[in-house]
């Protein structure tokens, strides 16, 4: 028997439970996530932080429309962490654009090193800092989202696409052998979206998934890491998080990838984690776990949000690349005002970055 709904959501991560929050109070909305939970692959992998000046100007739009959602929705998903820019004598000229661009104040190498006591002060020369960079809770974000699919919807997942029709009127989607029937489709479907178009008869708009891999390390030295600060190596060497009492440790690589369920490259990540432990004074001795998510990015890396140019019953929430949780209350929003016709409160010259049309 099919079943039918207003919007048919493909894709289960951030993009698509927000996307399908913000349409439910347009009309009864299906998610269904080929996965058996939500945010399995690059969603159930982030670094989970809320920075305002990081990405492009399309990003960091998007970014602070939505900090009150992120501040006060259902009690808030944000916690205190903080952000702290690092760079060696020959990444010097890097930081310095770098500190600017994220809005980060120099500091001295003392207080770099009071908030990471592992930092090589022999190999570091500069640093900057800011406090106004948050934690997000991304499983409570995505949690409360789901909870309002539900409340009028509903969220299936182990539902593999299997075949996308259109008939006259509608879009009929054939996912483990049910069938689902809607008059508008939103293809959130991450590293696999100019899939899920190409399956719908829908012009590929070009994304390029990319792997970027992590390391989950003992806290070093047995320091308690609680307190740290999210830092970054200028120039994109690695970054660092602490997380549950370990630090997290990324290689920040951007290798191109074919849709899958990624996993990390041993050899970038030894290198990765090279780089990392030339500005600490601390080893690396053992490994907790590793793994890779995959960042996917439109063709000038500006997230799509709205209508296809050529059925504008096909709508796209895609290419959030890195920046999924900290825009995902706006981004959603964005699709549900462009859905219902209402004025979006984003600036006139934002729009034109986000919308697909862009993209011929």
């Amino acid at each position: 028997m099919t079943q039918q709904s207003d919007f048919i959501v493909i894709g289960g991560g951030i993009a698509g439970v927000s996307a399908g929050a913000r349409l439910a109070a347009l009309g009864k909305v299906t998610v269904l996530e080929a996965e058996g939970a939500l945010g399995y692959h690059a969603s159930g992998r982030s670094a989970a932080l809320y920075v305002e000046g990081y990405g492009n100007p399309g990003v960091r739009a998007l970014t602070t429309a939505s900090h009150d959602h992120h501040r006060h929705a259902d009690g808030g998903v944000l916690s205190d962490r903080g952000l702290m820019l690092v760079a060696g004598a020959d990444r010097e000229d890097d930081f310095e654009h770098e500190h600017r661009d994220m809005h980060l104040d120099p500091i001295t190498l003392e207080d770099a090193h009071a908030r990471m006591p592992i930092l090589n002060l022999d190999v570091v020369t500069r640093a900057a800092f800011s406090a106004d960079v948050w934690d997000i809770d991304t499983d409570l974000l995505l949690q409360n989202f789901a909870r309002t699919v539900r409340a009028t919807g509903q969220i299936v997942t182990g539902a593999k696409v299997e075949a996308i029709t259109r008939t006259a009127n509608s879009w009929q989607v054939t996912a483990a052998g049910q069938d689902y029937t809607a008059p508008k489709l939103v293809n959130a479907a991450g590293a696999w979206v100019d899939e899920v178009a190409r399956m719908a008869g829908i012009q590929p708009l070009g994304f390029k998934p990319l792997r970027r891999s992590m390391a989950r390390l003992p806290a070093p030295g047995g320091l308690d890491v609680s307190t740290w600060p999210m830092v970054f190596a200028s120039g994109d060497a690695w970054y660092a998080k602490p997380d549950a009492g370990a630090l997290l440790v990324s290689p920040s690589e951007e290798d191109p990838a074919e849709p899958h369920d990624a996993w990390a490259d041993d050899m970038v990540l030894a290198e990765g984690l090279a780089r990392y432990e030339e500005m600490v004074s601390e080893p690396v001795v053992r490994l907790i776990s590793n793994w890779a998510g995959l960042r996917t990015f439109a063709p000038d890396r500006n997230l799509v949000i709205g209508r296809d140019l050529r059925d504008p019953d096909f709508l796209w929430c895609a290419g959030q690349g890195g920046y999924g949780f900290q825009t995902a209350p706006a981004a959603s929003q964005l699709l549900a005002d462009l859905v219902s016709g209402t004025a979006s409160e984003l600036p006139g010259d934002v729009l034109a970055q986000l919308l697909p049309d862009r993209l011929g």
